[in-house]
């Protein structure tokens, strides 16, 4: 009980320190940020696997960060957060370097994200039905 109490004040502390750029720029500053929000994401906290994970996805360092990233954020997706379902169903579509694009999956996610209540979603539903009910072209 103590110790999920210390994460979340932790986390809480971790997200106003965040937006001090002096603070993210030291390399023991981003280190402990970085520990707090993946602590809160592996407790299983929605909104920090959703930031973490958009933080890992476009501004990790590497091809295991940006995977992690994208983990995270469809285990957010799949709780119910619209940004991140949002963002799984963009990179479901264009496709990873281990997995080949999927308009299924895309789909899948972005009618998540319209329940969500995001306003993108339904728009990208639309325009991969169009893209799905053009005839392919005859020779």
């Amino acid at each position: 009980m103590f110790l999920k109490l210390k994460a979340r004040a932790s986390y809480w502390l971790a997200r106003r320190l965040f937006h001090w750029s002096w603070f993210v720029r030291q390399p023991r500053g981003w280190s402990w940020l970085e520990g707090q929000f993946a602590r809160m994401a592996n407790l299983g906290d929605v909104g920090a696997q959703s930031f973490y994970g958009h933080i890992l996805t476009f501004r990790g360092v590497g091809l295991g960060a940006r995977e992690e990233g994208v983990r995270l954020l469809r285990l957010a997706a799949l709780a119910g957060d619209g940004k991140a379902a949002y963002q799984v169903g963009v990179i479901s579509l264009a496709g990873t370097p281990s997995k080949a694009p999927d308009a299924v999956e895309a789909a899948r996610f972005w009618e998540i994200a319209a329940k969500a209540g995001h306003p993108l979603a339904e728009l990208k539903l639309k325009e991969l039905a169009a893209r799905g009910s053009e005839a392919p072209p005859s020779i």
